[in-house]
């Protein structure tokens, strides 16, 4: 029935979204170790809007505990600056007049076990989501069900739908255990 497969890719497209925000968050959560993406999601003044750094400088790493940016504008050096240190990030810009430098310092063990809790945090956030579309397509499956559709087509499609929920939930799980892993790591 169509309305059972749409319903059923629709769940599909909300699963693979939860897992891709977890992806996301997961990137901003560093591990001691200086990555691009990890100033994804601070925003910088530039001619009245605020744009990604990514977006008016490049980022690079020239080694694993330093991040360099250089701004496309000299100008721009103290809008970033001010930018990075009031993000959640805790670190310090330095400026050499035309690029801004990023000393990612090495992580205590208690700031990694509070990381693997952030890093549980979003798993468990993301975990919810995909159980929570499968809760809506079994509310979806029952108003479908007393619309007309078989008992058969409604119990195929509830197990399709918990084995979408059990291969995203392996997903974040196997997601999280390389963070995990990651952030760990000494």
């Amino acid at each position: 029935m169509n309305e059972i497969r749409e319903c059923l890719e629709k769940a599909g497209h909300a699963m693979e979204n939860a897992y891709m925000r977890t992806q996301k968050e997961f990137a901003k959560i560093r591990a001691g170790r200086a990555l691009p993406n990890m100033l994804n999601g601070i925003l910088v003044p530039y001619y009245g809007n605020e744009v990604p750094i990514d977006q008016v400088a490049s980022v690079s790493t020239p080694d694993a505990r330093t991040l360099t940016i250089k701004p496309w504008e000299r100008r721009l050096i103290p809008e970033l600056e001010k930018a990075i240190l009031n993000s959640k990030l805790a670190l310090t810009p330095q400026n050499d007049g035309e690029t801004v430098r990023i000393n990612i310092p090495p992580l205590t063990e208690e700031r990694r076990k509070a990381l693997v809790k952030q890093v549980r945090a979003e798993a468990e956030k993301g975990r919810v989501v995909v159980r929570s579309v499968r809760k809506d397509v079994k509310e979806i499956l029952k108003k479908i069900q007393k619309s007309g559709a078989s008992e058969d087509e409604i119990k195929m499609a509830e197990e399709q739908a918990q084995k979408l929920t059990d291969t995203y939930i392996h997903k974040l799980d196997a997601l999280l255990a390389r963070k995990e892993a990651e952030v760990m790591e000494v």
